[in-house]
């Protein structure tokens, strides 16, 4: 893959595209590694974005990932890092090898692109960095065109690391699963507290993540959880961000406080341009994902044969300003505004087109902030939260819409944010309780963030009152698990019942289908299960381990 002159020019000379090569294989002169000290593949590897013929890999090399400045301990000049990619987890049968580089420019961190594989297969990855090995990854390809193959995945959010332990993602990793989703507030950017007692926060992690140095500290110290690195090597992943990526609640190019220096927008894009860069340098994206400065392109879309197609939006990076503050309100008149916008112009065209061109009988919407209405009020008056799509509800009814007139097959919506799970129907006109069903929304808990969680407590019991197309609740902590094929979507809550200390076991809370050409949710033991209700609520707990993958740490 070629780089091209504005690519370089944005880097500034030879070193950088040395950076911009840790996308792509390269040829030619190769960058000695350091005599390691400590092992440099302490944040694990992953892989995502998977194609009929290929995935992008990651790894990045710090073997002091808490070093004050950032830099993970890596010394000023660029590495050439080795990749191998085999059918077989012992590397005997090796299809693919190559080599990338990693520089500081990108806080050495590596993203090659792999083609030439073949589609709907498993296939396993390692790095070499001089002396070094890493982890061995584990990896799949996206089903050929024109096939339609059952499709398995998980998706979670919300992984606050001051609130629990991340008990949940050892229990994913055991999943038989053909990818992940994540949806988003990966990490916080709040300063880490030291609330959980199993480890002692460094000094620079007790701020608030602002700057470069910052944010790549934070997104060290969440992949310092062996769980969450277990998870990464046993699946692809597909990620995105909300706003903890960056700040609590921010909106396009302004951050939600009043208070303080991010008030001045300049200083908030260059606080917005830290952030993404060390998302990047974090996630395995591609490099159509490269950050330039303080915009970065997350929507996008990834097909699964004619099964399924995941479109995956930023809600964030185009939106207004939320309307009356941004809070849970009452009478805000504004959030009617035909001019409010949660997507921007260009990606609700972008969705819109997808919808039109997609062949896919599943089209699927990975979002981050929950799409349905939600009455807050448990009594006669209706609050609703304007930081969700609530307070964008024309272009909700806009988007809707369009998926009715375009005779989308079956829209199915996730999202995470609450740090609870929902079921819920999506209506053409959210404020008709007559209109049409059009599409199906399953809001997914938190891996932490929240703390324990409490499985139906007195908000529970008002929101499932108040809201008569929210078909279930719960306040647990855990993840999502999607089976797919032809003729049904079925959707398995799966919780555990603390994070607050290590070694929870794991349940299914519920499991909610949707038939192919009948929009909206249907509880799975009425619609396909011979089981009544209260045998259907006596559950088994679950002690799972990770997948079998030597040296993943």
């Amino acid at each position: 893959m070629g780089l091209s002159r504005r690519q370089l020019l944005r880097f500034g000379g030879v070193a950088s595209a040395a950076a911009l090569a840790g996308s792509c294989a390269v040829s030619g002169a190769r960058f000695r590694a350091p005599r390691w000290t400590g092992d440099p593949f302490t944040l694990g590897v992953a892989s995502g974005e998977p194609t009929p013929d290929g995935v992008v890999l990651w790894t990045r090399l710090a073997p002091d990932p808490f070093a004050p400045d950032g830099l993970g301990g890596m010394p000023r000049h660029p590495v050439t890092v080795d990749y191998e990619v085999a059918h077989d987890e012992q590397f005997r049968h090796v299809v693919r090898r190559g080599a990338v580089v990693a520089d500081r420019a990108l806080g050495h961190s590596v993203h090659p692109e792999i083609g030439g594989l073949d589609p709907q297969r498993w296939y396993f990855y390692r790095f070499r960095a001089g002396a070094a090995v890493s982890p061995v990854g584990r990896t799949r390809t996206a089903p050929a065109p024109g096939t339609s193959a059952r499709l398995r995945f998980a998706y979670a959010s919300c992984q606050a690391w001051n609130d629990g332990h991340y008990t949940a993602y050892r229990h994913m990793a055991a999943e038989d699963l053909d990818l992940v989703v994540h949806l988003g507030d990966y990490i916080y950017e709040y300063p880490l507290t030291g609330r959980r007692r199993d480890m002692q926060v460094p000094s620079p992690l007790r701020h608030e993540s602002r700057d470069l140095a910052g944010y790549r500290l934070h997104y060290a110290w969440f992949k310092s959880e062996e769980l969450l690195r277990r998870a990464h090597a046993a699946f692809p992943w597909l990620v995105t961000m909300d706003d903890h990526e960056i700040d609590d609640d921010w909106a396009g190019d302004a951050a939600a406080t009043t208070v303080d220096i991010d008030v001045l927008r300049a200083v908030f894009l260059r606080r917005r341009a830290a952030a993404f860069q060390a998302m990047y340098e974090h996630q395995p994206l591609r490099l159509a994902q490269l950050p330039s400065g303080p915009n970065m392109r997350l929507h996008r879309r990834y097909r699964f044969g004619e099964l399924a197609e995941i479109t995956m939006l930023d809600t964030r990076q185009y939106r207004t300003r939320q309307a009356c503050g941004g809070e849970i309100v009452t009478g805000c008149a504004d959030v009617r505004g035909l001019d409010r916008t949660i997507l921007g112009g260009t990606q609700r065209e972008w969705l819109l087109d997808g919808f039109a061109r997609s062949p896919a009988r599943w089209q699927i919407l990975g979002n981050q902030v929950v799409m349905g209405r939600t009455d807050h009020d448990p009594g006669p008056g209706v609050a609703v939260s304007t930081d969700a799509w609530d307070g964008y509800a024309s272009e909700r009814a806009a988007i809707l819409g369009a998926a009715a007139e375009r005779e989308v097959r079956n829209l199915v919506v996730l999202t995470g944010d609450r740090h609870e799970n929902y079921a819920a129907d999506l209506r053409r006109d959210a404020a008709d309780p007559e209109s049409a069903v059009v599409a199906a929304e399953f809001t997914g808990t938190s891996i932490t963030s929240g703390g324990n969680g409490v499985d139906l407590p007195a908000r529970g019991h008002e929101l499932l009152a108040a809201n008569p197309d929210l078909k279930f609740y719960n306040g647990q902590r855990g993840y999502v698990r999607v089976e797919v094929d032809e003729q049904l979507w079925r959707t398995d809550f799966r919780v555990v019942p603390f994070v607050e200390r290590p070694g929870a076991p794991i349940h299914t809370r519920a499991s909610f289908v949707v038939q192919d050409g009948v929009p909206g949710v249907v509880e799975a033991w009425s619609a396909t299960d011979p089981l009544t209700r209260d045998e259907k609520s006596t559950t088994v707990t679950e002690h799972a381990s990770g997948p079998a993958l030597d040296g993943i740490r």
